[in-house]
């Protein structure tokens, strides 16, 4: 693991794709938790749910993190560095 991430300066101000999993609302499925790439904006269900869209949405694209998409919660998970930060904010926009 690394001690910090690499990839902080790729971080983007990014508009979210969809109102929950793009994958799954296409599909009919459920999601348990919500994460947004800060490279596109794609929304990807978590690991914790059965599609695990938010982590092939990064083997696919190679983009590197994704911040949590729940309400209360800020933190960001670093595919490559297999860290997470919390910066304190969102760094999407938040009308959703």
């Amino acid at each position: 693991m690394s001690e910090s991430c690499t990839h902080l300066d790729q971080i983007q101000k990014v508009t979210p794709s969809a109102q929950g999993c793009e994958e799954c609302l296409k599909m009919g499925d459920r999601w348990v938790h919500l994460r947004i790439c800060l490279i596109c904006g794609h929304v990807g269900c978590c690991d914790d749910s059965k599609n695990k869209h938010a982590t092939k949405h990064f083997h696919a694209t190679n983009h590197p993190m994704m911040q949590s998409f729940q309400p209360d919660e800020t933190w960001i998970w670093f595919y490559i560095d297999e860290i997470a930060l919390e910066p304190g904010e969102k760094l999407y926009n938040t009308d959703r």
